[in-house]
């Protein structure tokens, strides 16, 4: 009985963890400078929907966002945003869209993640009535999906943190290892400089000592 109740839980999980994946659109892609980069969605009427973005690496890590409507009015828009979650409901059939743009900046490209969830999630156990009591089996599937949707959220969420982190570490050492040579190239300047202007001291007093004896 134990081992079949572990794989009626397991098989749960895992059919719950496929219809979230399916709900969901979730990407990082690559925003080159001077460009703008569109998505599209059809939503029904009624479906509550968020969208989430942040900018991973590039520049002062912002972007450009703007979400339409099928009739192509503003829903929401923002002007350059690190990160940013929205959340709404679909008032009309139809296809939405959701643009981010780097237009703004000339030669710095933009990495940028966002995930747009439509609905909610399907019930767990959907041929169940809701009027009866969940047995101690279903309520422990409850509470570990939830639990896992908690643990994808920030896991997400940290990754994302450490690809920031290191994005900005490997700028920061391309900055110190660029001014370590430039200190380097100005400091062989300056002592060349020095023995250059020090040999002609010497060389003009050489000569006016001949000229004197002469």
């Amino acid at each position: 009985v134990m081992f079949g109740s572990l794989r009626v839980l397991l098989q749960v999980l895992w059919a719950q963890l496929l219809c979230g994946w399916v709900l969901g659109s979730e990407l990082t892609f690559e925003l080159p400078d001077n460009a703008k980069q569109c998505f599209y969605e059809d939503i029904t009427v009624g479906t509550k929907c968020t969208l989430e973005f942040q900018v991973v690496t590039g520049g002062h890590y912002d972007v450009d966002c703007r979400l339409e409507d099928p009739d192509g009015t503003t829903l929401y828009k923002e002007m350059k945003k690190q990160y940013d979650s929205f959340t709404f409901t679909a008032a009309k059939n139809g296809t939405y869209k959701f643009c981010f743009s780097n237009e703004f900046s000339t030669f710095t490209h933009k990495t940028v993640y966002f995930d747009f969830q439509v609905g909610d999630d399907p019930p767990l156990f959907p041929n169940e009535n809701r009027v009866t009591a969940l047995t101690q089996m279903e309520s422990a599937c409850v509470s570990i999906h939830e639990a896992l949707k908690s643990v994808i959220d920030y896991q997400t969420h940290f990754r994302l943190r450490e690809a920031q982190g290191r994005s900005r570490a490997e700028d920061l050492n391309t900055r110190v290892a660029f001014w370590s040579i430039g200190e380097a190239l100005i400091l062989l300047v300056v002592s060349i400089s020095q023995v250059v202007l020090l040999r002609s001291f010497f060389s003009d007093k050489k000569t006016t000592m001949t000229r004197v004896g002469s």
